[in-house]
């Protein structure tokens, strides 16, 4: 399709109505219209670069050119960061691309994340893959919140944590996921120390239409950790998708604690169905509702103290 505006691709989708059909198959059920609008012209007018894309049917280059649309909504409406070279391939793909300012996230850093004091962000070496969720406050948003406090009533405060419905509403998904899981273990001979826990995670879930989340954080920088814990160095990570928590794991780098991290998300598909349920975790010292991704074993323990949490933006 030719470079235009928002109006320019309503009207070429009107005209080639079994398109406007398949690309809405390749919205995410949780964007929102303008975001997805946003997304649906990236890969609308870059579909001509990737000539092995045929609508109706699943290819390298679309699942290449959906993962660079999702790298670019991301940092455009989350803040999330990628590698220079990501950037500027998706940056190039985007020239004429109309954004809602609105609409725009302002960008964040880890550091800002965490909290103040804290180390930048580093790159995830599969940057298009592992998405750096960002808090979507700044001071400004802080400044239009209290001018409009001062004139409205201040509303009840809003409760923190998984909207209602939200564990049935991504069960059906986690239920296609671990078929995918399990048909890939199935395939490289079964659950193992020597897999590559992260791949076979990542392939499964893009499979699904979807993306791993991958959020690191430096061991020290936790504030939840027992007081008797004297190790101080290394990586932790956090796997989400979808919004639900799947797994932690600890390293000395980062890519270390990916695998870890995914090691341990995979152990919870080897029962014979996971389930996406609300549990208590603890997040920045208190208590929150988070949705967790379990299996059909009994625990006893806490789950792992949580280093982002999705719901904060609801507030």
């Amino acid at each position: 399709m030719a470079e235009g505006s928002a109006g320019d691709v309503s009207e070429f989708l009107k005209q080639n109505r079994h398109l406007a059909e398949w690309v809405e198959t390749l919205r995410e059920h949780n964007e929102t219209n303008n975001h997805w609008f946003t997304r649906r012209e990236f890969v609308l007018r870059n579909m001509e670069g990737f000539p092995s894309i045929r609508p109706g049917t699943t290819t390298p280059d679309l699942d290449r050119l959906l993962s660079l649309s999702k790298v670019w909504s991301n940092h455009i409406f989350l803040g999330c960061r990628y590698p220079q070279s990501v950037m500027e391939k998706v940056n190039e793909l985007a020239k004429g691309i109309t954004v809602n300012e609105a609409d725009v996230c302002p960008h964040k850093t880890r550091g800002e994340i965490v909290g103040k004091g804290k180390r930048p962000a580093v790159s995830v070496p599969d940057a298009e893959s592992c998405v750096k969720k960002s808090k979507t406050s700044s001071n400004d948003a802080d400044n239009k919140a209290v001018e409009r406090n001062s004139r409205h009533p201040i509303a009840a405060p809003v409760k923190l944590g998984p909207p209602p419905g939200a564990p049935a509403q991504q069960q059906a998904f986690f239920n296609r996921l671990y078929k995918a899981v399990a048909w890939k273990l199935v395939s490289a001979g079964g659950f193992g120390p020597n897999l590559d826990h992260f791949e076979i995670l990542r392939t499964c879930v893009e499979s699904c239409k979807a993306t791993l989340s991958c959020v690191f954080v430096p061991l020290k920088d936790i504030p939840d950790l027992p007081a008797g814990c004297t190790q101080r160095e290394g990586q932790v990570c956090e796997l989400r998708c979808q919004t639900v928590y799947m797994g932690t794991g600890y390293g000395r780098d980062e890519c270390a604690a990916r695998a870890m991290a995914s090691k341990e998300a995979l152990k919870i598909f080897q029962g014979r169905k996971v389930t996406v349920k609300v549990s208590r975790r603890r997040f920045r010292g208190r208590d929150v509702e988070d949705l967790v991704l379990l299996d059909e074993q009994p625990r006893g323990t806490t789950l792992p103290p949580a280093l982002s949490y999705p719901f904060q933006a609801e507030q």
